[in-house]
């Protein structure tokens, strides 16, 4: 699973619809690992107004082995800063080379925890919990 997939999804609990502390997922226990990919600054580009950013500086100062996490500027690179090579790539690194193979993310409102297995996350609710 992807870094960037986390800013994109949320608790299915439904009584998390309406928290705000059911996104962003938490992740617990992860163990890491990086797959380089052809760097595409458009696709970035084109990425950038969808993603939620103060989720995704809080997942990176959440887990600390995420390589260049310190390259997630403070605020949303836009314009000018957008064509800036090395921020770009920190965060072409951060969102689509770093994937959580092993873990869990975890709901910041209800404390569900979702399974990451081989790279997939497990979003399958208990009965009780639909």
């Amino acid at each position: 699973m992807k870094v960037l997939t986390v800013n994109f999804v949320t608790c299915a609990v439904k009584a998390c619809k309406a928290s705000p502390l059911a996104f962003p997922l938490h992740f617990s226990d992860a163990e890491l690992e990086q797959r380089e990919i052809v760097y595409n600054p458009a696709f970035l580009i084109n990425v950038l107004p969808r993603i939620d950013w103060e989720a995704l500086r809080a997942t990176a100062a959440e887990v600390q082995d995420l390589p260049r996490f310190d390259t997630v500027p403070a605020t949303k690179p836009e314009g000018e800063d957008a064509q800036d090579g090395t921020v770009m790539r920190g965060l072409h690194t951060l969102l689509m080379e770093t994937e959580v193979i092993e873990g869990k993310m975890v709901c910041g409102h209800c404390g569900h925890e979702y399974k990451i297995k081989e790279g997939i996350a497990n979003f399958l609710l208990p009965n009780h919990l639909v």
